[in-house]
């Protein structure tokens, strides 16, 4: 959460800074702001709201300096104001700071520097940073480096940093721990960000820094330094994303085209393991069969819409590989002492690779004896550093903060595991193996199928439920974890109150919400449970509720407001594609509503903090 950017080079920082804050804004839009070391000193222009609204300010086009950092900020400490705004400055103007995390200890450090004399004009846990970094300066007599090192020893929590100096004007010094930040080499110029598709335009090359390294850049040289500042190497890696896939190309929203990218996003993913009907490929996860014959107990940790996809893979690691699979909240997870040991495996799923619960759930397995695996769509991320073993999803940039093809490809690359598992272990017949593979294959043209054939329906689906309060979603077995998944999408863009359920538990107290009118989605895509479900779906007719139901069965009762048709497929398989019409009906019901489809209130795309 939060985003920060930076430059250093010969161009002219500002725009170079301002296009990547635009690029930047899912990470936080509450204010915004920019700082660059000029003639007569660092300018510092900062405002409330999102970033067009700092490129109206007039001074704005006055900065020519080549060296500066900017941010966007998701406010944690201090309401969304001008004067919260980064970056800060200490007291000297001397410093200037912009951060990305949490200083849990920010309100001692305060304490001191207030003792000392320093005055604070934000509420701020940042404003103590380029303060504290003043004050090593000064009573210390340490280089730049060495100050903001001092200063960094004196932190507790999370953070990212990037700090400029009048004082040492063509020096810019990063540093981070437990929050993103990644460096672009240019030709003569350096880059800094909190992601890397905000800076994939200028270049392909990036360095990933560890938890506690610095970098002093300065132009385009970059010096790499570990926690006690003895100096070390850093590998460059090349990132394979087209800076083009970072951009709209055409469609009114990223949601939308991130919608229409799904059938791209699976096909890779999954050809990254698995080719016609041939055994599943993991290189990067050396499991032996005898290293699975030893699990006992799987583990699926993650947040939101990745908590999502874990639900649907439990299903099928139960059925092929016969282990039992618990899925948990990351932060949940981390503090109920969970029972883990030798004999589990915990898989944790990041979209980001850098939220900040997931990565702290995962330092817990590992410390408990665990073997830990990390799925991320972001190559390097802190996620895929931390675990025993990785592997990617194949979406390419996600930039709505409401995620739909990362989930999409979480699934798909979870379902290939439990195969691959199960390939290993001997635990499923082999025809069911392959005639799940087969179903897998097939995905992209079915997931085109269902954009293309219900586009219109779902359109005009939204606009009867866009004047609604409250929406019900429901579902028996796998299709309740899609019901889970397409309530979180209704209420996080749309802002209507929807909840899931599942639908054996109507009568059990949920039912007493429906009334007449009331809109309940129901997903049926399980020919087993086909009767049970049709006579949940009845229930709530009687009750007046209008009724959506998205299917791939042929129903016997055909009297429901509206049938969302999918194409038939492995019921364990089956939320790829029953997901999709409920991702287009949330954008829908959003558009009809008039609202920020890719920056919804309060919520940021990656949580980097607690």
């Amino acid at each position: 959460m939060c985003g920060i950017v930076g430059y250093s080079g010969e161009k002219q920082a500002k725009p170079i800074l301002v296009n990547g804050l635009l690029k930047l804004e899912y990470r936080g839009y509450d204010s915004a702001g920019i700082s660059t070391i000029e003639k007569n000193g660092i300018s510092n222009i900062k405002v409330k709201g999102r970033v067009a609204n700092l490129e109206e300010i007039p001074e704005i086009n006055k900065l020519s300096g080549t060296i500066g950092i900017a941010h966007t900020r998701w406010a944690t400490h201090g309401k969304p104001s001008t004067i919260n705004s980064h970056p800060h400055l200490d007291n000297s103007k001397s410093f200037a700071v912009v951060h990305n995390g949490i200083i849990e200890n920010y309100a001692d450090l305060r304490k001191f520097l207030s003792e000392k004399g320093y005055n604070f004009l934000s509420e701020t846990d940042t404003e103590v940073i380029p303060n504290l970094i003043h004050y090593y300066y000064t009573t210390e007599k340490k280089g730049f480096l060495e100050s903001v090192n001092r200063a960094c020893k004196d932190l507790v929590g999370s953070f990212a940093i990037e700090v400029i100096s009048s004082i040492f004007p063509e020096t810019m010094i990063v540093v981070r721990k437990d929050s993103p930040l990644v460096i672009g080499k240019g030709s003569g110029e350096t880059y800094v960000s909190s992601d890397i598709p905000a800076i994939l335009s200028f270049t392909k090359d990036f360095y990933l820094l560890n938890d506690l390294e610095f970098a002093t850049i300065e132009k385009g040289n970059i010096s790499f330094y570990d926690k006690d500042l003895k100096p070390i190497s850093k590998e460059i890696k090349t990132m394979e994303w087209d800076a083009s896939s970072a951009e709209k190309d055409g469609f009114d929203d990223y949601m939308l085209k991130e919608i229409f990218e799904q059938p791209r996003a699976v096909r890779e993913t999954i050809g990254a393991h698995l080719s016609n009907n041939n055994p599943c490929e993991f290189e990067e996860l050396n499991l032996s069969k005898k290293d699975l014959e030893n699990i006992s107990q799987i583990y699926i940790v993650a947040c939101g819409t990745a908590m999502h996809a874990g639900l649907v893979a439990k299903n099928l690691l139960e059925k092929l590989c016969h282990i039992p699979t618990y899925v948990d909240i990351a932060s949940e997870f981390r503090y109920r002492d969970p029972i883990i040991n030798d004999k589990t495996l915990a898989i944790f799923v990041s979209q980001s690779g850098e939220t900040a619960d997931t990565i702290a759930a995962l330092k817990l397995a590992k410390s408990k004896g665990a073997k830990t695996i990390a799925i991320s769509n972001v190559i390097g991320s802190s996620i895929t550093r931390e675990a025993d073993y990785f592997t990617y999803t194949h979406a390419g940039p996600e930039i709505a903060v409401a995620s739909t093809k990362a989930y999409t490809s979480q699934v798909v690359l979870l379902s290939l595991m439990a195969i691959f598992f199960a390939e290993k272990l001997n635990s499923a017949e082999s025809k069911i193996i392959s005639d799940l593979k087969q179903e897998i294959l097939s995905l992209p043209e079915k997931i085109e199928n269902v954009i293309k054939n219900n586009n219109v329906l779902v359109k005009n689906i939204a606009k009867l439920i866009c004047s609604e309060r409250d929406v019900f979603f429901i579902g028996r077995g796998i299709d309740y974890t899609v019901a889970q998944e397409g309530s979180l999408k209704l209420k996080e863009i749309s802002y209507i109150h929807s909840e899931a359920y599942a639908s054996g538990e109507l009568k059990h107290g949920t039912i007493a919400l429906i009334e007449n009118q009331v809109s309940v989605v129901s997903i049926l895509t399980d020919e087993a449970l086909m009767e049970k479900s049709i006579s949940n779906i009845q229930e709530v007719i009687t009750r007046g509720a209008k009724t959506i139901v998205v299917t791939n069965l042929e129903l016997p009762n055909k009297k429901y407001d509206f049938i969302v048709s999918i194409p038939s497929t492995s019921p364990l398989i089956s939320p790829i594609l029953s997901v999709v019409p409920l991702q287009m009906l949330a954008y829908y019901v959003s558009k009809e509503k008039g609202l920020d489809v890719d920056k919804p209130r309060n919520l940021a795309k990656s949580v980097t903090v607690e």
